[in-house]
């Protein structure tokens, strides 16, 4: 790596109001240093959103973007943040991101903005690498990759549809049978086509898109839309090559006053929401299971944990990619994992210092994009440069969700050898 100069200060930080994928508005921050590196960093958002995430600020003015307007976390960047940081070698991320904590003052990040602290801190993330003018990815890595991560594929949408509620939030596929990543991608988009003609011989009509871009659930039963997952996958001739995965999301429609969740139409205890998805687990070859239980619900989690060998446990809601609540999921043994969704916490820093504690003590990570996405989403150079086993991506449609694809299939071109990671060692249902 190249030793730091002069040339290596932040001159620039400006910033604007973009629109993610969703036409929600988002903040876009662009860092420029003396030498002429550029980096580029913009903020995505969730439709699921944790209360422990750091603090999406905006204008809440219902004239412009029904509220969603930035304006504020824009002004933020250029008047507090650019001062703050403006000078300081780009390269040295730790300082700079806690320059911008220590400016903000609050927990959350609600003064400036988690959204601006988080897009002026990818930005210079992005113009270190660009100083030195290697992929990101490799700047993470500090040298070449050896795999890419699997990709795993949300491809049908739970929620509320005409006649029922689907509970679970993202029912996905995980193409782990093969060594190349071309050759997963090329499966997951043949069983997503397969699909839609299985839904429809289902249901007697084509399928809706859902707002995540995965057809809508037909079904409030998870095991008739993973039946008819299978029933694609075997169509495609892919079987036992491809997995499954569950994101619950279940603190939205967990009940606090009654400590229930909704499953099939009824509401459910902890436990009996535990046992359901231990009996998915032995019907099904699972790889993992996200946000089985609510946010706060640490107990719940310690008891799926044992009640449930046959797949991985992730926190989500639970964990916020927080160092400190992955202490405490450590210390419970409350989940063999987490998704890494680096805006959830604020700054690079934040995230890194929790992936090198989740690695240090035998946790995996999953690293995510949102559902607010955009198309330079910095999860995935995190996901190459980090050599994580696997990650989300969404379906296999929508603009920013095929680039992610594209990314992973360049990056792997790039380096003779480079091969998809190999996740059978992870799998529990095998």
């Amino acid at each position: 790596m190249s030793t730091p100069t002069q040339n290596d200060a932040i001159v620039s930080v400006r910033a604007q109001q973009i629109i993610d994928c969703k036409c929600r508005p988002a903040v876009e921050v662009v860092v420029r240093t003396a030498s002429g590196a550029v980096g580029r960093g913009a903020a995505p958002t969730g439709t699921s959103v944790g209360m422990h995430e750091a603090y999406v600020l905006r204008d809440g003015d219902p004239s412009s973007y029904q509220g969603l307007s930035v304006h504020k976390a824009v002004r933020h960047v250029n008047e507090d943040i650019a001062q703050a940081i403006t000078g300081l070698n780009v390269f040295d991320q730790r300082g700079i991101d806690q320059r911008m904590i220590e400016l903000d003052g609050t927990p959350d990040k609600r003064r400036l903005g988690g959204n601006a602290i988080y897009s002026a801190s990818i930005a210079v993330f992005r113009a270190a690498a660009d100083a030195r003018r290697i992929p990101l990815y490799e700047h993470l890595a500090g040298g070449p990759i050896a795999t890419v991560p699997v990709p795993c594929f949300n491809v049908i949408n739970g929620g509320k549809y005409a006649g029922h509620t689907q509970a679970f939030n993202e029912f996905l596929i995980v193409p782990y049978g093969t060594d190349t990543v071309d050759h997963a991608v090329e499966m997951a988009v043949a069983i997503f086509h397969k699909l839609s003609e299985v839904i429809t011989a289902h249901t007697g009509k084509k399928p809706e898109v859902a707002s995540s871009y995965g057809y809508a659930a037909p079904s409030d039963d998870p095991e008739v839309l993973l039946d008819l997952m299978q029933r694609a996958i075997d169509q495609c001739g892919l079987s036992g090559r491809v997995a499954f995965a569950l994101d619950c999301a279940s603190s939205e429609f967990y009940d606090a006053a009654t400590r229930t969740y909704l499953l099939k139409g009824q509401r459910v205890s902890s436990a009996q929401l535990i046992d359901y998805a231990r009996q998915l687990t032995e019907k099904y070859p699972m790889v993992f299971i996200e946000d089985l239980l609510d946010e706060n619900d640490w107990d719940g989690y310690q008891t799926a944990v044992k009640a449930i060998p046959r797949t991985l446990i992730l926190g989500d809601d639970l964990t916020v990619t927080k160092l400190a609540f992955l202490e405490k999921a450590h210390t419970m043994k409350a989940v063999h994992g987490f998704v890494l969704k680096p805006n959830q916490v604020g700054t690079i820093t934040e995230a890194l210092d929790a992936y090198a504690f989740a690695n240090s003590h035998q946790l995996i990570a999953v690293p995510s994009g949102r559902s607010g996405g955009v198309v330079d989403d910095v999860v995935m150079d995190l996901s190459v440069g980090l050599q994580v086993p696997f990650q989300k991506n969404g379906a296999p449609r929508s603009g920013e969700r095929i680039e992610k694809l594209n990314f992973l299939m360049r990056a792997s071109a790039q380096y003779p050898g480079c091969r998809l990671h190999d996740i059978r060692p992870l799998l529990r249902f095998a």
